[in-house]
């Protein structure tokens, strides 16, 4: 029998993220989640909580808060009590944590993650990176990148590269095409770079996915997806452990990403960012 849905309120002062993130990562772990959601963002005045209150009535359900007014929090709060329903204040562990640590309140103005800072540039700055440096373009501008991704083609590169730059990471992304020369600029790179790959049955289902994609809208039987090498079962596992054997030559650690998010795959490139800063610091400091 299936379970019965639950309305489910996520009540914002700002984009809402946050309160989407938490309620991904818990409503996972429900394996009968039967959940529909309402998302309420940017409410930051008595007006805009009252739609918030009006769809509290129609659709009751739990509410995630983490609004940061005051007055705002005190009415979602009694709404919540006289309709029987519960509300979490997500924020408010966490704010009381380090309110204890550092010894000072909280501001508890809303928004204040999305202000215009050196941090926020820094990502738009990343994004433009990652635009004019995808799939091997502007080889020249190699050098600026922070990370890079190589692989073969349909391999994450491109998402992962745009995940990270959203971090405020310059990923730029080459593939490798067996019986080319092998990408410039890669010598001595000045950068970790990562490879990306995946098992061969996975790949050549995308790479199929693709190809029909493309054919979409050409005349039939134009692209053979039984016969291109480009799906080939035998040519992709041949391709992929050409990549491989070439990643190690080169030192170059490798991310199989056949059963990884996006989010995972940019956790893991992170931590390999991490680790070749540490190698290069310790170089440049010599023996203890």
């Amino acid at each position: 029998m299936a379970p019965d849905r639950i309305n489910l309120h996520l009540v914002s002062d700002a984009t809402g993220e946050t309160l989407n993130s938490i309620a991904r990562a818990t409503v996972a772990q429900f394996e009968h989640a039967a959940i529909t959601y309402h998302r309420w963002s940017l409410i930051r005045t008595r007006f805009q909580l009252h739609r918030v209150l009006e769809g509290l009535e129609a659709e009751p359900g739990p509410v995630l808060s983490s609004l940061m007014d005051r007055a705002l929090r005190s009415d979602l709060d009694t709404t919540c009590h006289r309709l029987g329903i519960s509300v979490l204040n997500v924020l408010d562990p966490v704010l009381a944590m380090l309110a204890e640590q550092i010894g000072e309140n909280a501001m508890a103005r809303p928004g204040r993650q999305y202000v215009l800072d050196a941090d926020y540039f820094r990502r738009i700055d990343a994004m433009h990176y990652v635009l004019a440096h995808d799939d091997g373009q502007m080889q020249a501008g190699i050098a600026e990148a922070d990370v890079v991704l190589v692989g073969v083609s349909r391999s994450s590169k491109t998402p992962t590269s745009f995940y990270l730059a959203n971090r405020g990471i310059k990923a730029a992304n080459i593939p490798l095409v067996p019986g080319l020369p092998d990408p410039p600029g890669l010598e001595q790179p000045t950068c970790p770079v990562v490879g990306l790959t995946l098992e061969a049955d996975a790949l050549v289902e995308i790479r199929r996915h693709r190809l029909r994609l493309i054919g979409a809208g050409t005349q039939p039987g134009l692209i053979r997806h039984d016969t291109t090498e480009y799906v080939d079962r035998d040519a992709v596992k041949a391709e992929l452990l050409w990549m491989r054997r070439l990643c190690t030559r080169r030192g170059w650690p490798v991310i199989d990403v056949t059963r990884r998010s996006i989010e995972e795959t940019a956790a893991t490139v992170l931590q390999l960012m991490d680790g070749w800063h540490d190698r290069q610091r310790k170089a440049l400091a010599g023996p203890a």
